[in-house]
């Protein structure tokens, strides 16, 4: 039991009610009891009262596609920096990839992790186990098994499944468990030892391409196994403009079907690599600006529903190697929300789409009773600044590691409060104010 808490003086952004009014919201006992618009509402005896000053008050974020290093790779990332980093940015629920040592792809695994990070984290960890045993691509995990230890979801992470027999197989007992398939979209045969966008600026960088066609083969063939089984079908990262026309049309004639976009291919281009700048070697690769440009028309008509960091932390050694060498990867925690006000600030995408795809969007396709304002749900909400100007500074990185992206890009948006079960796990050094 917690005291009462008692947010005012806010803006809502409720994306899952289409709210946006000013207002004020009671919680009770980790649970959002009451959401008032307009006038005043009263104040509990004993209540913690947080003057917001006319800042957004917004569902917590639910970031799909997080990779962490523990088990296995501590020195990277641990549940625990993990969640610290994540409260930083504004994410409340994370979705934790299964590439970890040894794989979460048995169930004991995922409810271990379940409670090492309700001991470590100060967010809500969301365990997704692998579709296939070490993920090898090989063989099928227990699903059920899995489903009852507490997993949300089933992806081979990093892997593509190669096998489109396999790949079926896998979606129709995920269907009768009525569980999500998640699934990272790659032809390893199409994109060999290719290590960033195939195009002109490869080329002149003497880099081997990734051809486009390594992600819209494979969505393609997805798309069409998604509607023989029935399964719940997510596609991982889309990045370039010939997957937003092969979704549009899937989700047409099904409403099963959804997908992701992480935020380093809504904000970032190819010609980001500049020379050779290996922290910008991701999987997906950056692709070419007019990629970027229809995959953020497929997020604002709502062919891609999901916006994701997809934080990946790697250590020194493997990002300070020839880009042919390097690991792919970038971390993102931290930086989502206010990478993804970019798009709000150039009038890209309106505020209320961003967040819909970081709060609602991936609380319907996960089942999860969070990602929302409304009365009886989880207490996991956000206070921040959108225009609250910033610097990526390597030093004030929470994560363990530091391969990030946006390394000293000048950012505006800022969280200033995270509460996740009605208690405050993170709030900025300027954002005191109002608080008893």
């Amino acid at each position: 039991m917690t005291r009462p808490l008692l947010i005012e003086n806010a803006r809502i952004v409720d994306p899952a009610s289409g709210t946006d009014a000013a207002g004020a919201v009671l919680v009770r006992d980790g649970l959002i009891a009451e959401m008032a618009l307009g006038g005043p509402v009263g104040v509990p005896d004993g209540a913690e009262v947080i003057n917001a000053g006319g800042l957004i008050l917004a569902p917590g974020l639910i970031d799909m596609r997080v990779f962490t290093g523990e088990p296995g790779k501590e020195y990277r990332e641990t549940l625990q920096s993990a969640g610290d980093a994540a409260a930083a940015g504004g994410i409340t629920s994370f979705v934790m990839m299964p590439d970890t040592a040894p794989v979460v792809d048995d169930g004991a695994l995922v409810d271990f992790l379940i409670r090492r990070a309700k001991a470590t984290s100060k967010v809500n960890v969301l365990p997704a186990a692998a579709l296939t045993k070490g993920l090898a691509g090989q063989e099928m995990t227990e699903f059920g098994l899995l489903r009852e230890a507490g997993a949300v979801c089933l992806t081979d992470g990093r892997q593509s499944i190669q096998s489109s027999a396999m790949l079926r197989t896998l979606m129709s007992y995920a269907a009768n468990y009525g569980l999500t398939v998640v699934h990272h979209l790659s032809d390893k045969s199409l994109a060999g030892e290719g290590v960033m966008n195939e195009g002109l600026f490869a080329t002149i960088l003497g880099l081997k391409g990734i051809p486009r066609e390594a992600e819209t083969i494979p969505l393609a063939r997805d798309l069409q196994l998604a509607a023989l089984t029935g399964v719940r079908y997510h596609a991982a990262q889309i990045s370039c403009a010939a997957s937003v026309e092969l979704l549009a049309a899937a989700k047409r004639r099904s409403r099963n079907i959804s997908a992701g976009v992480s935020i380093n291919n809504l904000a970032l281009n190819e010609n980001d690599v500049g020379r050779y700048r290996t922290f910008f070697k991701l999987s997906t690769p950056l692709r070419s600006e007019d990629d970027r440009q229809a995959v953020i028309e497929g997020l604002r008509n709502g062919t891609i529903d999901t916006i994701h960091s997809d934080h990946d932390p790697q250590d020194t050694e493997v990002k300070r190697q020839p880009f042919a060498e390097a690991s792919d990867g970038a971390i993102g925690l931290e930086t989502l929300l206010a990478a993804a006000l970019r798009l709000v600030h150039a009038g890209d995408v309106d505020l209320m789409t961003v967040l819909r795809a970081m709060t609602s969007r991936p609380a319907d396709i996960l089942g999860l009773p969070s990602g929302r304002i409304r009365q009886g749900a989880p207490a996991e909400l956000i206070l921040f600044d959108p225009d609250y100007p910033w610097q990526v500074s390597e030093s004030e990185i929470r994560s363990r590691s530091r391969n990030t992206s946006f390394e000293g890009a000048r950012l505006a948006g800022k969280v200033m409060r995270t509460i996740v079960g009605g208690r405050t796990v993170y709030i900025h050094a300027e954002e005191n104010r109002g608080r008893d």
